[in-house]
């Protein structure tokens, strides 16, 4: 996998945070990714709204979209290029790139442990990731005896951009992914697992059962929006990490009496930011 994109954004949008815009342009302007050309055309627009420059914002986006870039209208509805939302120019660029945007549904990657297998973690990616990073992240759940199915999401934000928008999407891409599991992995107990924006969509799954019930849950940073109004069945395990220093804590706190009357316990982690916590494996030991 490679991970200069994702070391490239890492470092443009910590900038960014910072008001950093130059530097985040200039950083951006060095970079020879081909393959992303559109969701870097994307943050660089973000960037030259942010500093205030909504004609070369503009500018960028037409090039791109020359050049064949698309992107969903939810995501060109960005606060930094709030300038550009009653520009003719720009609704037609919007217009034109909702015709190109396509779904995508791909196999799920399935990894089997070194001994037979004890029972199943299915794990969702974050929010432009994809089935390679949760491979990743989650792979020490292998060294315990469970499978690894590691499910991408089919909705494009733009052509490398992939996230968890609608509910009823992503379970069927779960669906999809259960469907196609190895005749040996049968009948184990299943594990939804995800973060960040997959955090929420695998509690959701374990919570209402769709598009299957799963026998526990492990969400890290869950990016929460509604919870439903109860759990289909028990789930164990049922852990919610979260880092004290990631600003999805204010999200989770508030969602805390319902996720914990659900029978999941919140694990806060000193020091951690929006990622993975250093030690998860032994988490993950101490879980599953």
């Amino acid at each position: 996998m490679d991970t200069r994109y994702d070391d490239l954004v890492d470092h443009v949008e910590a900038q960014y945070g910072e008001g950093r815009y130059a530097e985040a342009l200039t950083a951006l302007d060095a970079a020879d990714l081909p393959a992303h050309a559109a969701e870097l055309a994307h943050l660089r627009a973000c960037l030259l709204g942010a500093s205030g420059d909504p004609a070369a914002a503009l500018a960028t986006l037409q090039s791109a979209a020359a050049a064949g870039a698309w992107w969903r209208p939810e995501i060109l509805e960005d606060d930094d290029l709030e300038a550009l939302q009653a520009n003719p120019d720009f609704r037609h660029l919007v217009a034109t790139s909702a015709e190109r945007a396509t779904d995508d549904p791909t196999p799920a990657r399935i990894t089997l442990p070194a001994v037979p297998s004890v029972g199943v973690v299915v794990a969702l990616h974050g929010a432009g990731q994809g089935a390679e990073h949760a491979r990743r992240d989650w792979a020490g759940v292998l060294e315990l005896g469970y499978a690894l199915v590691c499910v991408e999401s089919s909705r494009r934000m733009s052509p490398m951009y992939r996230t968890w928008p609608d509910p009823a999407q992503a379970a069927a891409d779960i669906a999809r992914a259960l469907a196609g599991l190895p005749a040996e992995l049968a009948g184990l107990p299943v594990v939804a697992a995800g973060f960040s924006a997959g955090g929420r969509v695998a509690l959701n799954w374990a919570f209402t059962a769709e598009p299957s019930p799963a026998s526990g849950v492990l969400a890290l940073a869950p990016a929460l929006r509604e919870l439903p109004a109860s759990a289909a069945n028990k789930l164990s395990p049922a852990t919610i990490w979260i880092g004290t220093d990631d600003d999805l804590l204010e999200v989770v706190d508030a969602a805390a009496d319902a996720l914990t009357g659900f029978g999941c316990e919140i694990e806060r982690v000193p020091g951690l930011g929006h990622a993975f916590p250093a030690d998860l494996a032994d988490r993950l030991a101490a879980k599953l």
